[in-house]
């Protein structure tokens, strides 16, 4: 298997090759990370492209029986994404999703954003061009919340770039976004830190230092 990165410093640069930096500075985008990984990396081209950078927060919703399987998420904003071919083949009823989706807001992504984001609010996308950010993707679904996000915030334009991912997410997302940047698509797509040598969490603290930095 290919270990694709070196790091999340590594993934950036690489982005940063194939982005259009020079349209991004000009237009001005809004460069939001869907994952505390991601913002490390979305980060380093805000930077580098002068302009601002933020994250959206979201929390998965798991099945009842098997915690480790994603069968929606939820952001901030309380968008909710599903994936109806798992809540379908488990049988479960959208009034469950629905309640955890409500939960988790309460109880995970409201005080995520008072430690995090100091209490201010997201990013505001209206008619601006919003360039999606993740370290990579297993089902794209913190990807797809944040696209729902972004295009139900009436953004102008929406775009994603990833360092790594799986070639059917890769598709699905070129079907709905205007533009994709991705750096390595990827036939049989194992787990996101299989493709990085140096795979270490991003601590919150790593996150407000960040978020700070915008003013």
């Amino acid at each position: 298997m290919n270990q694709y990165h070196k790091d999340r410093d590594e993934a950036a640069a690489k982005l940063i090759d194939i982005l259009p930096i020079e349209r991004i500075r000009q237009e001005k985008w809004k460069i939001i990370a869907v994952s505390s990984g991601g913002l490390k990396i979305a980060a380093a081209i805000a930077k580098k492209a002068g302009v601002k950078v933020d994250i959206l927060l979201s929390e998965a919703i798991a099945a009842p029986a098997n915690h480790e399987c994603e069968l929606g998420r939820v952001s901030e904003s309380e968008e909710i994404v599903v994936h109806e071919e798992l809540v379908n083949a488990f049988g479960v009823q959208y009034d469950y999703i629905y309640g955890e989706a409500r939960r988790k807001h309460e109880e995970k992504i409201l005080p995520a954003i008072y430690k995090l984001r100091k209490g201010r609010p997201f990013t505001d996308l209206k008619d601006e061009h919003v360039l999606l950010i993740d370290e990579g993707c297993e089902s794209g679904m913190k990807l797809m919340t944040g696209i729902k996000t972004a295009m139900n915030m009436d953004a102008k334009a929406v775009f994603v770039a990833i360092p790594v991912a799986p070639k059917s997410v890769a598709e699905a997302l070129n079907q709905i976004v205007d533009e994709s940047y991705i750096v390595h698509e990827v036939g049989d797509y194992v787990k996101t830190y299989c493709y990085y040598t140096d795979f270490r969490p991003v601590s919150d603290k790593e996150i407000e230092t960040i978020l700070e930095e915008q003013g």
